[in-house]
């Protein structure tokens, strides 16, 4: 067990906004994570370490069994769960994650160093805001799970690296409804967060350069799509 994990770093994954039958139906119903990625799912349970849900792991095998991207950037790489979800949908994919929590990167290492097989992800550490300046586009996929007061930092340098078709995924958007109460109602320690999130969907709602589509899959997925004529 990793004890460090044994806090309230996790609480979005038990505050679902959709009707909790409903989350548990999804959840239940669908087809269940095996194999290799089970015993890396149990981990994150057992260790309350938070990871993407059900619903949108099959969410996710699906659009990029239609997608195909073939290099995809992660924001947020936690013990690699997500990455590895990735890889293994795409075998053909380069996948680039980053990290900044050492704890984590030396968890996401084991995980990739005995589950990334085919040597397809590539983990960089440190700030995103660094990191992303050292990339080099395209894209055709990129995936933010890390501090949600800062998607709307990462986005420009994200849509740069993005491909002409390309696809941003941001998740937990909701903050199990926060996202509806005023900011003054909002727990102090919360607010720079909801701000973040705030200015975030300021910034892509209703703007013509955007497609935009929220779902409710986890704790909310925004997905972000240039025009193309802008």
């Amino acid at each position: 067990m990793v004890e460090t994990y044994k806090s309230t770093s996790n609480p979005m994954m038990n505050r679902p906004v959709v009707k909790a039958e409903l989350v548990e139906w999804m959840r239940s119903s669908q087809t269940q994570v095996t194999g290799e990625l089970a015993e890396v799912l149990n981990f994150a349970k057992e260790n309350n370490i938070p990871v993407i849900p059900h619903e949108t792991v099959l969410y996710f095998q699906m659009l990029l069994s239609l997608l195909k991207p073939k290099r995809i950037l992660e924001i947020g790489t936690a013990i690699g769960f997500s990455a590895l979800v990735m890889a293994q949908e795409v075998p053909e994919a380069e996948i680039v994650t980053i990290d900044r929590n050492p704890e984590m990167i030396e968890l996401a290492k084991k995980n990739l160093t005995k589950y990334d097989h085919r040597n397809q992800i590539q983990l960089k550490e440190g700030d995103a805001a660094d990191v992303l300046q050292e990339l080099k586009g395209p894209f055709d996929l990129v995936f933010m799970d890390s501090a949600k007061s800062k998607y709307v930092e990462f986005l420009p340098k994200s849509l740069e690296l993005l491909s002409e078709n390309g696809l941003i995924l941001m998740d937990d958007v909701f903050q199990a409804g926060e996202i509806l109460l005023p900011i003054m109602e909002v727990k102090r320690n919360q607010r720079a967060l909801e701000r973040g999130l705030r200015k975030l969907f300021d910034e892509v709602f209703d703007n013509p350069k955007y497609m935009t589509s929220v779902l409710p899959l986890g704790d909310g997925l925004l997905m972000i799509k240039k025009h193309k004529n802008c």
